[in-house]
This record gives structure tokens, C-alpha cells and sequence, in this order.
């Protein structure tokens, strides 16, 4: 495959219903009204030469390349900037027109380098294309530029590990900084003088780009149309020769991407401009950070060992495979069928994680399989479920363009959202109003030209509360939608609600003291949300992941039905999904009490379908969640573990209780990429995959089914993750066989009505669908619950307020919790292996000035936070970000142990752990934890030793 052109049309393509005809260079074309002339010259193969225009940004008109003729129009105009009308004549090529273009180009070209063979964008530079195109042949002015090559020319900067920014080659066309303001919205980049003088700067107040408030989304590099702003990896190995689309691994967005490789090696990651989800634009993590597929640290070779203390010892696939079924076979002997089981993962592909649910329902005989899902979103499928009938968000990321009021709660999109975070930006700086629900003050409260409304500063785990408050005030003023909820909802739970949230108790004056947030503010914010127009809700991982998750998901769905906020663009009800499939991991059959699409193990319907397909009888019994596999597992009856791409020995609660359960297991088999903290506790380990061999789908935050395509060869043997894992279940008995992913999907679909329309062949032919893909949307659903609800009516349902029980008292007086930060990634085992730790090095406690005084605490300085559970060791920020009385940190090191702290509580319908409420001290220490020190311990005898014995 050659390197994939995009087209650029020069200008973004206008929205308007009404058409206009024109004509240019004779031929006739009809567009929508407000198109440039530029765009309508492209869509019918009339190349206007430009350097100032994009597709992506709005129309400039500075570079003077792209004029045109216009029959009864005076002089040469911009056709960037000049709109079409009915009936006009243009013409694009003309000797008037030939004259200046090239004698603008001979200015641009006697003030830059001409080492066009030596340079990194040779074969990739518009600049050297416009020239060729222009037919530039001769500069009259020299060669001899004092802006580029005078004492007052700026020296490289290579400051940021993954770009580099040459000022020599800027033409100052400005797109690297209407790009950061257009599409970033970060506004890091400026042109700072005026005339000759003017240059693209990183901002007065840094010194380079790494120093600045530059995020390094790649979007001035995208841009940039010369070698200005140039990837690293360009600029070593020259420019790429084929592309392959594929899907990012991080975060819930999934954006597209054009690999971009010589032979079999990647040189870097273009967002693409037709993926339904970023259209164009991407992060710091999906565009650069992708060299831990390569990293030295992955095992490629499959390991056993007898004992944890063992060495590991590199063996054959089928060795491997063979000694993992013995010992799971011996297992169930001992201790019977349910004795073992597995966990599945968000980070890979819907037709691996189908795979090992089929693996632990119809090889191990049981129900045991559960995903990370249940530590993040379990009480988003709970909530919505039960009140929407469907658990998957309702909209798609561009409704937000549609939105008059947005409600951020429990998400920081910006760190762990930032391609979304770019489209809401963009929209509130079109106007849209703002309201954050956040203990933490996030960038969105207040960054560059982006403001909130309100920012109610609630206390860690009154989220709940605050929901009631917010429909009190609905209710009680009047401002319920009465036709929505009367042709939509169900008129007796609505009745119930309607008289339970109107109760004194739930209004904001009696929640304030409890929440923390003035009732004047939760009113007003209310208001807001219910009259501003189309509202909608944004939420993540600080609403889930508390005792009362699940009750604070139907709480907004409440809201939602009630305001009629649902069933159309620019409103509904939106969770940020964390990782890469934490969509499709739960779509695909991996909670314990649900085949895929969620339909219940005990339904018998239903469990004939799957059963006459697989061939095998299954249990109607839902199987152990993840608590209660670890539960089990100390108390002596769960003996045997399949885990697929998790690290749980770091990413879930309480961790010597996981630790204790991992150590009290006979059979621990690890499938992932590195020797990670799980792994330590280990008898088999299956080298993975990474999103750049994997052939399969990932399903994001919005149900979009994007293709993951193998960009390169497998580094782990030549073995598919879905094809060990068929291999384990026929070492084990039961005949699972597929030749191919897409054999996987096929499977999927024909037992999954959401899925029925969908299959590789339809992917690759027509780009991605948003489930359901059925009879009744064969082409996919953007938005959900239009004409009505899946469940029929919509159901409210009472959200009593019931505090957590972890409370602050003498002994821990603050609370803690925890998020995420733009660079890193999860538990880090991806972006620590890359240069991305550059900005986050290690996890820090952020602590109120008042509190860090009182405890004299300076910024930098080593603390211990010490919990009910345990305590750890981190570098202190002063930050007044956080409320007095409430700490925060991330958790992306290891070594930090963030959740050795937390406790096991956990939502009352899930057991989604509460990771965002632990009561805490804080104190000055310049002493490693007891906990940190165990796992340095950790390290040498299972990470860094070289005693892996290789194979024979």
C-alpha cells in the first residue's frame, strides 16, 4: 500500500442546504451556499496553489497564491476567502495569474534555505510543490534572506522529544497557530513581530516548546507546510512511503490514524481526516506515543515456571499452551469447575475479548469471567440500563457541536480526553455555556478563551446530592419538559420521583452544608441546564467510581428525561469512557451475568441461541465478579486465572487484598505485552499484541466500530492473542477454531442483534458504524433513543442520598482522590515507556496551601499519605486546584502504589471500587513506604533479573 493522500480542499466544507451553480475554467459545479471558491475549484479537479489553507482551519488569505479571476470582479481576489454566488465565472489559470503567483513565490523562496536535497521534507513539502507548480525558475532578489540567515536567526529547537521547530524554513503562513487556536484550542502559539520581523513563537513567556503551554497534540506539525515543524522520527529516517488506517489504543475516543511506515517500520501516526471520532485531529499520546510496541522490555517468547519464585523459563507456543491447560484441567479436578476463570481487557480488540469469554463459558465450564470494566464503567451499563434500557452512552462526540448548555461531572477532559476536549472547547468558544461539577478546579474551569459558567466545587462522594439538588430545583420551579415526559417516560416512577426530589431535603438550602456548594449556585446552575437549550452531560470516572456510582448514573438520566435533554443532537447523556474498549469489552459478554449485548445468562432463550452455535451446554448461573474471584481466592476456592492484557495487581483497589488473592491461586496465566506488577504472581505468561499487529475492532465512548489493522508483523512469535487463546480452550477439550478476526466478527454478529449488520468487509468498505447496526439502522446509530427509549418508556427512578462510609475523622481528617494526567496513560505501561514521561515523571500529591502549611509541608517535598489501608510515599505539589481538606494524585507510576491506599469499598449494583473517596492523613517524610519498599524488592527478583533461562 502507498502513503494515503488525503485530499485538501483548502477550506472547511460549509453546512448550508441551499445550493449555488457557478462555473470555473468552464466547467459547472453546484455547492452549498457560503463554500470558498477555492473548495468548489478542488471538488471539481481545479488545483488552486495555496500555503496558508487547510481543510481544517478557516480561510486566512495571507500567502496571495491563490488568487483568482472572477468575470465582472475587480481585481485578483483570494479564493480561500471569496465566497461562491449563482451564477459566477471563474477562472483559475490565466498568464495574469501565472505572473504573480510566481513572483510571490520568488519572494518566499529568497528568504528560505535551499537545501531542499538535504531536507527532512524533501518529497513532503507543499512549499517545494507550490514552486514546481508556479513554474518558479529564477530568483530575482538573491539567495540571501536576513531572516534566516543573519545574526538574528533563531537556532533549532529540539527542546519537545518528538518534534523539532526550525524558524529558517518558517514562511510565517500562520497555520501551526490557527491550528493550536482552531483545532487544539490551547492557544500556545503566536506570531510575535511585525513584517520581516514576524515569527511563529511558543509564547513570550517560554523559551522553547517544551517550556510552553504547548500539549503537543501534533496539530502545528500537521499543519506546518514545509519543514518547519517536522516529527522527529522524519527527520532520522526520512519521509514514510505506505500508510495503514488503523484505530488508537489509548483513551475512549478511538481515534483514526494513518500509520505511516517504511517497510515494516512505523515513522509516525497522521490522524485522519475521515475518522468519525478525532476527523483529523489527535493528542500527544496516539500521534507520538506508540514506540513502547517496540520497546525493549516486551516478551516476545512464552514463559512458565513452576513456582512464583522460579525463574521464568522461555518455552515453546505449544509448550506453553499445553502446561496452562494441564494445570487448569488438575485445578478443577481438585476443586470443581468454578474453581477458575478469567478477565478480560478494555485495551484489546472486541474479537479477542469475545474470544476469552467464549474460552471461560465453554472450555472452563463456568460464568467466572469478568472485565476492568467493573473498576471503571460497571454502573454506566447498571444506570442506563435500567433507565434507558441500553448501557452505552446516547450520542456521538459530534453532537456536541449541537449543545447550547454542557455539565461536565466526574471528567477531565482535557488529560483524559483531549481530541474530545478540543471539539467542546471549540464549540464554547462559539458560545455554548459551561458548567463543571468537579471537586478539583480542571483546565475547562478557566483556560484560554474558555470559561465556566459555574463550577460547583462539591465534596469527594456527594455527587449524588448535588444531582438531587439540580432536580429539586427543576421540579419545584417548574421546569420540567411535561410533553417529553408524558409521551416518553413512565407516568407512575415519574410521579414518585417528582414527589421525592421536591422534598425539602433534597433541595440545595439542606444539601449545601453536606455538598459544600452554595445553593445559590446549584440553582442557578440548574437553571442553566433546564432553559439554556439543548443541554447535555458529559461524565467519567468521578461519578462511577464511588459507593453510589450506579445511583448517580440513573440520577442524571433522571435530569435528562426530566428537561427532555434526550433523543436528539447536542444533548443526552455521555460517559468518557477510560481505555481504548471499555465499550466493547462489555459489549462483547464479559460481566459474569451477560452473553454479549447484554442478555442474561439465565435467559433461556437465549442461552439456546448460544449454545447451539457453540456446540456445548452452559451454565445459567452468573459467575464471580472480580471481588469475589479475589474473595474466593483467599478464602481457598478459586484457584485459576486467565488474565488478558490487565494489570490488577496495580490498577485495582486495596492492593495487598489483591496481592493476597493472587498469591493464594495454584495457576496465574498473564497475556500482555510486558512483565507488569500482575505478572510477578504469574505461572504462564502468553506474549500479546499491541494495537499495531492487532486485526480486529475496538467499539469507543460513542458505540463507533473502528477497524485496528496490523500496521506490522506480530513481535510475539507470529501468534494472534484470539488464536492462543483457541489453543488454550482445545488443549482443555473444547474444539475452538476460527481462521481469521473477521471469522470472529462474523460470530459475533450473527449472535449479537446490535452487531448484526456489522462485518469486517462493510468496515473496510465503508468506514465505521455506531451500534446498533440492524434491520431497523443498518447503516448505524449516532444517536440513541430517538423516537423512543429501547426499554419502551423512560424509567426514573429514586436516588436516595446515602454517604459513603468512608469518613474523614481525627485520625485521617483529609480526603483523597485520584484522576488522570494529559501524558500518561491508565497504569503507565504503555506512555512510561516512552518519551512522554518527559512531562510526568513521576506521580505527586496535589495539597491546598492551608492544609500543606499546617502540616509544613513544602512544595517538593517527600509525604506519606497514610490510609485505613496502608500508606505510600510521594513528592508533594502545592496546588490551590484542590479545595481545602481534599488531596490529589494520579496514578500512573507503580512505584507510587496509589491504590495500596485505597480502600474495598464499592458501588452497592457493581462493585465498581471507590477509588475517588479514602480518608487520608498527610504528613512530611523523607522515607520510602513499607509498601514501595516490598515492591523495589518486587523488581529485582521478578522484573530485572537476567535468570530467565532460554528456550531449548
Amino acid at each position: 500500500m502507498a502513503i494515503l493522500k488525503e485530499p485538501d480542499f483548502g477550506t472547511p466544507k460549509s453546512k448550508a442546504a441551499t445550493m449555488v451553480s457557478l462555473e470555473i475554467d468552464g466547467i459547472k459545479v453546484s455547492v452549498p451556499e457560503g463554500t470558498s471558491v477555492m473548495r468548489a475549484a478542488r471538488q471539481v479537479g481545479q488545483e488552486v496553489p495555496s500555503l496558508c489553507a487547510a481543510d481544517m482551519l478557516d480561510a486566512w488569505g495571507s500567502c496571495r497564491m491563490c488568487l483568482v479571476e472572477i468575470e465582472g470582479a475587480r481585481g485578483t481576489p483570494a479564493s480561500c476567502t471569496t465566497p461562491v454566488r449563482e451564477g459566477m465565472k471563474v477562472k483559475t489559470q490565466t498568464q495574469r495569474l501565472e505572473k504573480i503567483r510566481r513572483g510571490v513565490m520568488e519572494l518566499y523562496i529568497s528568504d528560505h534555505p535551499l537545501d531542499c536535497l538535504t531536507c527532512a521534507a524533501n518529497g513532503d513539502c507543499e512549499l517545494q510543490d507550490t514552486a514546481g507548480e508556479v513554474g518558479l525558475r529564477d530568483v530575482r532578489y538573491g539567495f540571501e534572506g536576513e531572516k534566516h540567515f543573519g545574526a538574528g536567526a533563531d537556532p533549532k529547537d529540539e527542546s519537545n522529544p518528538y518534534f523539532t521547530f526550525d524558524s529558517s524554513k518558517c514562511i510565517v503562513c500562520s497555520r501551526c497557530v490557527r491550528a493550536c487556536e482552531e483545532v487544539q484550542g490551547t492557544f500556545a502559539l503566536t506570531i510575535q513581530g511585525r513584517g520581516f520581523d514576524s515569527k511563529v513563537s511558543a509564547g513570550i513567556m517560554a523559551d522553547d516548546f517544551f517550556g510552553s503551554e504547548c500539549v503537543s497534540c501534533g496539530a502545528c506539525v500537521q499543519a506546518c507546510p514545509t519543514a518547519t515543524l517536522r516529527e522527529k522520527a522524519v527527520h532520522e529516517h526520512g519521509v514514510p512511503n505506505r500508510s495503514v488506517l488503523t484505530t488508537c489504543a489509548y483513551c475512549g475516543v478511538g481515534c483514526s490514524f494513518k500509520a505511516e511506515l517504511q517497510g515494516d517500520q512505523v515513522i509516525r501516526m497522521v490522524p485522519h481526516k475521515d475518522g468519525g471520532a478525532n476527523e483529523g485531529h489527535s493528542c500527544v499520546k496516539g500521534r507520538f506515543a506508540w514506540g513502547y510496541a517496540t520497546h525493549k522490555d516486551r516478551v516476545t517468547t512464552p514463559m512458565i515456571r513452576e513456582k512464583t519464585t522460579d525463574p521464568w523459563k522461555e518455552v515453546s507456543w505449544d509448550e506453553a499452551i499445553h502446561y496452562a491447560a494441564q494445570r487448569f484441567r488438575t485445578i478443577q479436578e481438585k476443586h470443581g469447575k468454578g474453581s477458575i476463570g478469567g478477565i478480560t481487557s478494555s485495551r484489546c480488540t472486541n474479537e479477542e475479548v469475545y474470544a476469552v469469554q467464549k474460552l471461560i463459558r465453554a472450555a472452563f465450564g463456568n460464568n467466572n469471567v469478568d472485565t476492568c470494566a467493573r473498576v471503571c464503567h460497571s454502573p454506566t451499563g447498571y444506570g442506563l440500563k435500567t433507565t434507558l434500557g441500553t448501557s452505552a452512552g446516547t450520542q456521538d462526540f459530534k453532537s456536541v457541536e449541537q449543545s447550547d448548555v454542557i455539565l461536565v461531572i466526574g471528567a477531565n477532559p482535557t488529560d483524559g480526553h483531549p481530541v474530545f476536549a478540543s471539539r467542546m472547547k471549540k464549540r464554547l468558544r462559539e458560545g455554548a455555556k459551561l458548567i463543571v461539577a468537579d471537586p478539583r478546579r480542571i483546565d475547562l474551569v478557566r483556560s484560554p478563551h474558555v470559561a465556566a459558567s459555574h463550577h460547583l466545587q462539591l465534596r469527594p462522594g456527594t455527587n449524588v446530592a448535588l444531582m438531587n439538588a439540580l432536580a429539586h430545583v427543576v421540579v419545584t420551579e417548574g421546569l420540567v419538559d411535561e410533553a417529553f415526559v408524558a409521551e416518553r417516560c413512565e407516568a407512575r416512577e415519574f410521579d414518585r420521583w417528582r414527589t421525592f426530589v421536591a422534598e425539602e431535603r433534597n433541595s440545595p438550602e439542606a444539601l449545601e452544608e453536606k455538598t459544600g456548594v452554595p445553593a445559590d449556585d446549584v440553582r442557578a446552575a440548574a437553571r442553566l441546564y433546564a432553559t439554556g437549550g439543548n443541554a447535555a452531560i458529559y461524565y467519567g470516572l468521578g461519578v462511577t467510581e464511588h459507593s453510589q456510582g450506579s445511583t448517580m448514573v440513573m440520577a442524571m438520566a433522571n435530569l435528562a428525561m426530566a428537561t427532555g435533554n434526550i433523543g436528539r443532537e447536542g444533548v443526552g447523556i455521555n460517559p468518557l469512557r477510560g481505555q481504548n474498549n471499555v465499550q466493547g469489552s462489555c459489549d462483547m459478554g464479559s460481566f459474569p451475568h451477560e452473553f454479549s449485548g447484554y442478555r442474561h445468562v439465565s435467559d433461556d432463550k437465549v442461552r439456546t441461541l448460544f449454545e447451539g452455535d457453540w456446540g456445548v451446554k452452559l451454565s445459567p448461573e452468573p459467575g464471580l465478579r472480580i471481588p469475589n474471584m479475589f474473595a474466593a481466592a483467599v478464602e481457598g476456592s478459586f484457584r485459576g486465572l486467565f488474565v488478558q492484557g490487565e494489570d490488577i495487581a496495580q490498577s485495582d483497589p486495596n492492593t495487598r487484598h489483591v496481592t493476597a488473592a493472587l498469591e493464594a491461586m495454584e495457576c496465574i496465566v498473564v497475556q500482555d505485552l510486558f512483565l507488569n506488577e500482575t505478572a510477578a504472581y504469574a505461572h504462564v505468561f502468553f506474549p500479546g499484541t499491541s494495537f499495531l499487529e492487532k486485526d480486529g475492532t475496538f467499539t469507543n465512548a460513542e458505540r463507533r466500530i473502528n477497524r485496528v489493522r496490523p500496521v506490522m508483523a506480530e513481535k510475539n512469535g507470529g501468534m494472534a492473542e484470539w488464536d492462543a487463546v483457541c489453543r488454550l480452550a482445545r488443549a482443555m477439550g473444547y474444539n475452538m477454531h476460527y481462521d481469521s478476526a473477521s471469522d470472529i466478527m462474523d460470530e459475533i454478529a450473527r449472535l449479537t442483534p446490535t452487531f448484526k449488520g456489522v462485518s469486517f468487509a462493510r468496515l473496510d468498505r465503508e468506514g465505521s458504524m455506531q451500534w446498533p447496526v440492524d434491520d431497523a439502522a443498518p447503516n448505524g446509530t449516532p444517536t440513541m433513543h430517538v423516537a423512543g427509549f429501547v426499554r419502551g418508556k423512560g424509567r426514573f427512578m429514586i436516588t436516595e442520598y446515602v454517604p459513603t462510609e468512608e469518613r474523614t475523622n481525627r485520625s485521617f481528617p483529609l480526603i483523597l482522590t485520584t484522576g488522570r494526567i494529559l501524558s500518561q496513560y491508565n497504569v503507565g505501561a504503555q506512555t512510561r515507556r516512552t518519551e512522554n514521561s518527559r512531562w510526568h515523571e513521576v506521580d505527586r500529591l496535589e495539597i491546598h496551601p492551608f492544609d500543606a502549611e499546617e502540616r509544613g509541608i513544602a512544595d517538593g517535598d517527600m509525604v506519606s499519605i497514610q490510609s485505613r489501608m496502608g500508606a505510600v510515599t510521594l513528592p508533594a505539589m502545592i496546588s490551590e486546584r484542590m479545595p481545602q481538606g481534599v488531596v490529589y494524585t494520579t496514578f500512573h507510576h507503580p512505584t507510587s502504589g496509589s491504590n495500596v491506599i485505597t480502600t474495598d469499598q464499592s458501588d452497592w449494583a457493581t462493585n465498581c471500587p471507590e477509588y475517588k473517596v479514602t480518608a487520608v492523613q498527610v504528613a512530611r517524610s523523607n522515607q520510602p513506604s513499607e509498601w514501595q519498599m516490598e515492591l523495589e524488592n518486587l523488581y529485582e527478583t521478578n522484573y530485572r533479573r537476567a535468570a530467565v533461562e532460554p528456550a531449548e
